[in-house]
């Protein structure tokens, strides 16, 4: 039952959070704009996407406390990564750094490593960085900032809700299955856009 409301209010702030201008006076330019730009920068990007989403099921596979920390940790790192990306600091190698986060976090899945809590919000804060890299540098010029920065940390955390969600089949010798599963679809994805394939 509580899974079941879990997954409803996922869908239910998913479909809101979908229609922003609706409850905006502003939109394009300026804040409107800024939290639109942020909100789908990470929900369109598939690598984004498997990266967070990832988060949030090895939290729920690792259980308490690490099923809180990881999902924190991951957008407080992102956005440093970001304020990096946008005053300029250089950070090599972004694009595999996002493509190796899905590859390792879905190995680390499908094998049910259970490395200590710091041990995986560190893993997780460094991949972090690049994520945030990202929306950093590509953050338009013509819209506010700050409402940008706080579009992709809600739709990052949405992302690590679903992952959380799907995540709480673990508890099922089946769902336990489907999660380590799905965490090795995560790794593929993760490897094809490594390699360009995707």
């Amino acid at each position: 039952m509580q899974l079941r409301a879990t997954i409803c209010f996922l869908a239910v702030s998913v479909f809101l959070l979908s229609f922003p201008g609706m409850s905006m006076a502003h939109s394009g330019d300026g804040y409107g704009g800024g939290f639109v730009a942020g909100f789908t920068h990470p929900v369109l990007g598939w690598d984004h996407v498997a990266a967070m989403v990832a988060v949030g099921l090895w939290g729920a596979f690792l259980g308490a406390p690490a099923i809180w920390t990881l999902p924190i940790v991951f957008p407080l790192v992102m956005a440093l990564g970001a304020v990096a990306g946008i005053v300029g600091i250089p950070v090599p190698g972004v694009e595999t750094g996002i493509a190796l986060s899905a590859v390792v976090l879905g190995l680390m899945i499908v094998f049910a490593l259970k490395p200590a809590v710091w041990i995986s919000a560190v893993i997780v804060g460094v991949f972090a960085i690049f994520h945030g890299y990202a929306h950093g540098t590509e953050l338009p010029a013509t819209v506010n900032a700050f409402a940008y920065a706080v579009g992709f940390v809600i739709a990052t955390g949405l992302l690590h809700l679903c992952g959380i969600a799907f995540g709480m089949l673990v508890k099922w010798p089946v769902g336990r299955v489907a999660v380590r599963g799905a965490g090795g679809l995560i790794s593929l994805a993760g490897l094809a856009f490594l390699t360009g394939v995707a």
